[in-house]
């Protein structure tokens, strides 16, 4: 902790060198596009994608998991996306699972998650992934990339996100990035399989 305090202590000097950019900052924020994913450590989506201040909106869930939509049942989750495409009106929406997650890796392998009885349930709150991932397998790159289409289906149901979509407004994208690595592998409209980006 003694590091992050000293590094955020020197970032305003690094920031006082970047005045203008962060001065425009100040005035509001116009992001690309929301970028969803799982709240894991070692996923950095501005670090991925080479976004900037301002660039990117976040939405970041134990194992990227979007919870079904449910009018009259207020949740963070619902309110970020809401805001991100009716105030903000970004243009895009990715959902970006991850190799080695230990979320997803507890639904395919229907791990016993006593101990954590509110990470069983916000997992139990998403089916678990169909394909036959191989639960030995560190990486479970299969099962996530289940899950991420099974968290874009979720995602068509919010009716601020279908509108949009259906008229054009609004475009959904599916990313899976390995942690081991760095690769991005995407999953088009068209497209059978998760392809190189």
């Amino acid at each position: 902790m003694h590091l992050l305090m000293k590094n955020a202590r020197a970032f305003r000097d690094r920031a006082a060198a970047c005045a203008d950019e962060f001065g425009r900052l100040a005035h509001g924020q116009s992001p690309e596009a929301l970028f969803i994913t799982c709240s894991d450590s070692r996923v950095i989506p501005a670090l991925i994608t080479g976004a900037r201040p301002g660039e990117l909106f976040e939405l970041r869930t134990a194992g990227g998991i979007i919870p079904v939509y449910r009018p009259g049942r207020p949740s963070s989750e619902a309110a970020t996306i809401e805001y991100a495409v009716e105030v903000l009106d970004v243009a895009d929406i990715v959902v970006c699972g991850h190799s080695h997650c230990g979320a997803v890796g507890a639904l395919v392998r229907g791990e016993d998650l006593s101990a954590v009885p509110a990470v069983r349930e916000w997992l139990e709150s998403t089916p678990p992934p169909s394909t036959a991932a191989a639960p030995d397998r560190p990486d479970i790159a299969e099962g996530v990339q289940d899950h991420v289409l099974r968290q874009l289906n979720r995602l068509r149901d919010y009716p601020c996100v279908a509108r949009r979509v259906s008229d054009g407004r609004l475009r959904l994208h599916g990313w899976f990035y390995a942690i081991d690595t760095g690769s991005v592998l995407v999953r088009g409209p068209h497209d059978d399989g998760f392809l190189p980006l």
